[in-house]
Order: structure tokens, then sequence, then C-alpha cells
């Protein structure tokens, strides 16, 4: 057996494989076709987000008339078809409107809100909560779609308010007190940017003193309004530039007005225009380069970081959810869950027997109403018995003596008719008797 393997193993050694020879003479050089390693990363998060598209929602909130839908249409240079609003609501009401937009490949499913009636009416004290409701609404859907089973967050419509854009009017000399306690109101639900519509309607000495007032009374009722945010470096400057211009004065305006030898978007008056994309005209421009070129995806972030999560913690805490125990330690979903149903079981068997416990009552109550009710309808039945019994006697003794005086009666006509007859033939029996004598 050992002579067999010595003899093997001189034959490997004396007598190499030929593949080994060709290995060693025949080396294939490997050449890179890229690079190799994720940077790659960001441009396949762009193309997946490309492909799939992006949705972008804006609440446009003041007065009927101050240029909400014109703004909408200078901002994003197209005509939104929307139904004119009259001085005559008797509430605000909220209407959406959805479109499909798209710039160069990329697509935008842009949702428009807008405040219909909003301070026209004589009682202002509650305008602001119909606008409370809607965002609390797309709040709570979106919660909804998460809280499935089955989600399909991928391809969902996401309607959660991004940005409102406060239309302050410029007829006064500081903000009215609708403006103060709706903004105050919304400031914790929504990102806010307060603007000044129609800015051509003052001076501009007059709009600068304007926006100090506007600034210095959001900051003296603490009313948190959106900042643009400067931890990138890539925009820190020129957002921190554009937080000192706030609120923005616009211009809005769809026409075609020639200005020297080109066609800009311009308001045209007897003693001029006022160009709209003119910084030195208004503030239109820093309006749209904050809201669609540099900050869009940070206000999207904002909503659901900030806002919708704010109200989704708020939301599972009254539904008695929490992360941590009484002891600090994290517990399960599903003993969350077992211990709310126990307590809604509990809660719902006591809302039963109270509603029993109840209804027996109320027929109790309803019982002894009617055993009452009875009673005195027999005490009644008694008391007309009574008296139709004593009629019926006062009746009965009328009739006898109406009897007794129809006897009577007939009794002195008989007596009356007799005497009467007597009367006559005692009449006829004279004058006979005196004929006979005359005979004689």
């Amino acid at each position: 057996m050992l002579v067999g393997i010595e003899i093997a193993i001189e034959t490997f050694l004396t007598h190499p494989r030929p593949s080994l020879f060709i290995l060693n003479e025949e080396k294939r050089n490997l050449e890179l076709g890229g690079h190799v390693g994720f940077d790659s990363l960001p441009d396949q998060l762009v193309s997946k987000s490309v492909a799939q598209g992006f949705c972008f929602n804006i609440l446009c909130v003041g007065e009927t008339g101050i240029g909400k839908s014109t703004l909408m249409n200078t901002l994003f240079n197209t005509t939104f078809e929307n139904e004119e609003a009259s001085h005559y609501e008797h509430e605000v009401q909220l209407r959406p409107q959805t479109y499909d937009l798209q710039e160069s490949n990329v697509n935008l499913k842009l949702t428009i809100v807008h405040t219909v009636g909003f301070g026209d009416q004589i009682n202002k004290e509650e305008s602001y909560k119909p606008i409370l409701e809607y965002i609390d609404a797309q709040f709570e859907s979106y919660l909804e779609e998460e809280l499935k089973i089955k989600r399909s967050l991928f391809n969902y419509h996401d309607t959660r308010i991004h940005i409102c854009l406060y239309f302050i009017a410029p007829n006064g000399h500081s903000l009215k007190s609708i403006d103060l306690v709706t903004m105050k109101k919304l400031d914790s639900k929504v990102n806010i940017i307060p603007v000044i519509a129609k800015a051509d309607t003052v001076s501009k000495s007059e709009l600068d003193k304007l926006k100090i007032k506007v600034m210095s009374e959001l900051v003296s009722n603490g009313v948190q309004i959106y900042q643009f945010p400067t931890e990138n470096e890539a925009v820190a400057e020129i957002n921190s530039s554009m937080n000192t211009h706030l609120p923005f004065a616009v211009v809005g305006s769809i026409e075609d007005v020639k200005v020297g030898n080109k066609m800009v978007k311009a308001r045209l008056y007897p003693w001029g225009s006022v160009q709209v994309e003119n910084e030195n005209h208004c503030d239109f421009v820093k309006l749209r380069e904050m809201l669609l070129r540099v900050n869009m995806e940070d206000l999207r972030e904002q909503t659901h970081a900030r806002h919708y999560e704010l109200y989704r913690r708020c939301k599972l805490e009254e539904m008695g959810f929490k992360d941590t125990g009484p002891d600090s330690q994290s517990f399960s979903l599903q003993e969350t869950y077992e211990a709310k149903r126990k307590e809604f079981l509990v809660e719902l068997q006591r809302k039963e027997e109270e509603m029993r416990q109840m209804f027996v009552n109320k027929v109790k109550e309803t019982e002894a109403e009617l055993k009452e009710k009875e009673k005195e309808l027999h005490e009644r039945f008694e008391q007309l018995k009574r008296m139709h019994q004593e009629e019926k006697k006062t009746l009965e003794e009328k009739r006898r003596e109406l009897e007794e005086e129809m006897n009577a009666f007939n009794r002195r006509r008989v007596a009356a008719e007799t005497l009467m007859g007597q009367a006559l033939q005692g009449c006829s029996q004279q004058p006979f008797k005196k004929d006979k004598d005359k005979k004689k």
C-alpha cells in the first residue's frame, strides 16, 4: 500500500498537469469599466425619485379678492381653472384642486387649496377652524394609510399641506386680529410664509414700514413662521439673506406687457408698469426662488418630520400607545394593543351596563307615568260616570214632572171638553123648548 502511494507521488512530481503551465503562462488582465463604489447611490435615488414623481401642496389663506389665484398662476406660469368666489359665503370653505405639471423630465402633482369666504363673515371668531380641520384631515388620512396592514405609500397621493402662503392685505398699518389668531393657530400645523399681496398699491417707504410692523407683531405674539434653513452650506448664504426680507411683498399678473424690446409679466397703469419679475418692483422673484428652486424639498421634509410627527405622536398617545412603560422599558405593540383592547372592552361593558340601567330606569319611570295617567283617567271616568248618573237622575225627575204635567193637562182638557159639551147641549135644548111654547 505504501509502495503504491510513493509511485503515485513520484509520477505527479515528474509529470505535472498541463493546465498549471497554461495558467502560469497566459494571465488575463482585467480592466474596470467604471468606478467601483457606492458613490453612485445618489444618482440611483435621483433616478428613482424622478421616475416616481413629486407632489407639492400649497394652502392659500387670505381674504376674497386679495389675489391668491393670480399669484398661483404667475408662480407656475400657467392658468389654473378656478371658480371666482363671491363675498357672500356663510362660512369658510376649502376648495382643493390638483394639477399634473411637467418641467423637463420632472413630473409634479400640484395641489392648490383656496380658502373661499375667509374674512367675509361678520363674526370672524371661528374662521380658522375649517382650515385646521382640513389640515388635520389630511394628516389623519396619511396616518390611516400608515397603520394599514397592507400599505401603499409608494403610490399614495400625499395631500398633506407643505406650505401655507398667508396673504396680508396692504390697506392697513399692521396685522388684523383675524390674521394674528389664524397664524397662531396654524403655526404648529403647517409651514407659514407671510406675503403682502398687491404690493404695488402702497409706496416703497410705506411697504418697508409695513414689513417691519408685521414682523414685530408676529414676534411679540409668538407666531412661529417658516424660516429658510441655514444648516446646508450650499444654500446657507442665500437663505440667511432671504430670511431678512420676510414677509415678501408680491405682485401677480398673467398679462404680457411689452417693455423695451421684450415681453414681460407686468401690470400696466396709466403712469407706467409694475414688472412682476423685477426685484426693484416687488419680491415675487425672491418668493419663487425660495419656494420652488431652493427650499421645496425642505418644506416637504419639515411637513413630514415636524408637523406630521407632532400630530402622529399626539394621536397615538390619545389611542394609548407609548414608547416605554412605567419602568422605562420598551414593550411590544401587541401588548399595547391587547391592553388597549381590554380597556376598550371594560369601557364598553361599563357603558352597556349604564345604558341597560338607564333603559330599566326609563321603563320604570314610563310605567310609573302610565300608572299615574291610568289613575287619573280612572278618576276622571268615575267623575264623569257620577256626573252622568246625576244628569240622568235629573232628567228622569224632569221627565216624571213633565209626564205629571201632561197627565194633569190631559185631565183638565177632558174636563173642559166635558163642560163644553154639556154647555152646548144645554144651549141646543133651550131654543127647542121656546118653539114648543109658541106652538101651544
